[in-house]
């Protein structure tokens, strides 16, 4: 899995400088590719899967883990291109940019205790669906009025409101991973949460580098701006499909819940968790 990702990531940063016909982007891809396609196999074969890979056939661990994925995605790459925007074309230094970041960082502390106590209320969806549409609200904002001269007071609003909904999606989507399967199983299920929610953020710099390296640069605040602006589209991009991947969640009361399959049982013994195909509770 970690030659997986490295091919694809790899593939992805290198394209526009190497060439996206090149054997070293096209091989790096198609290994990756592949790669990731072996670690699939491998796992439903193996008698001990560390991804089991039935967890995928609950709607709600399958959708929650795209949309951390999307979602961590989304949050790394303006993250990433944000703090660079503050110095690149605005020339804030490395603190003062780090500070001006606050607005959106600082809504963790207030929204995602608030958000985490609100999910068995009203069930994971509306605050995933609703933050990550706040999000890409908010990255999109500043997409559309990001310029060197930009005062840094027109960025505190659209920081904010992407702040508070990454901290409204982000418990909800953790909380809908760990519910969709046997107490037993969480420890797999967290890990699988949290390896997708990383690959998310090493794609989430990655797909929008690619398209900053194909249009902007670094030899001027304009045009860095002129990259910049794109790159943060397409994190926008990325929370909407979150968004509409996180409509898809079953509601509260619909919450299915993977069970292990059960061991066959001896001849003259009666299956104690019921047949296979009734150890997953639609």
């Amino acid at each position: 899995m970690t030659g997986a990702s490295l091919g694809v990531a790899w593939g992805l940063v290198r394209g526009n400088s190497a060439g996206w016909s090149s054997f070293e982007v096209g091989a790096s891809l198609v290994a990756g590719v592949l790669l990731a396609v072996v670690f699939v196999v491998w796992e439903v074969r193996t008698r001990v899967p560390m991804m089991p890979m039935r967890f995928f056939r609950s709607r709600a661990f399958s959708a929650s883990n795209v949309v951390g994925f999307l979602l961590f995605a989304s949050l790394y790459g303006n993250n990433f291109f944000l703090a660079q925007f503050l110095q690149t074309a605005q020339g804030y230094g490395p603190l003062a940019a780090g500070l001006r970041l606050l607005p959106s960082t600082a809504m963790l502390f207030v929204v995602a205790p608030i958000a985490g106590s609100l999910v068995n209320r009203l069930g994971e969806r509306p605050l995933i669906v609703g933050g990550l549409l706040l999000q890409a609200v908010g990255l999109a904002w500043i997409a559309l009025i990001a310029r060197p001269n930009l005062p840094y007071t027109g960025l505190v609003v659209p920081l904010i409101v992407a702040g508070i909904g990454v901290s409204m999606a982000m418990p909800a989507a953790q909380t809908a991973v760990v519910s969709a399967v046997a107490p037993n199983e969480i420890g797999k299920a967290s890990g699988t949460f949290n390896m997708l929610r990383f690959l998310g953020g090493v794609f989430g710099v990655a797909i929008p580098a690619a398209v900053f390296a194909g249009i902007g640069g670094y030899g001027s605040p304009q045009a860095f701006s002129g990259g910049f602006v794109p790159a943060m589209g397409v994190c926008a991009v990325l929370a909407g499909v979150g968004a509409i991947v996180g409509m898809v969640l079953p509601g509260r009361r619909e919450r299915a819940v993977v069970r292990p399959r059960a061991k066959a049982p001896e001849p003259g013994e009666s299956e104690p968790y019921g047949t296979p195909e009734q150890s997953l509770r639609l």
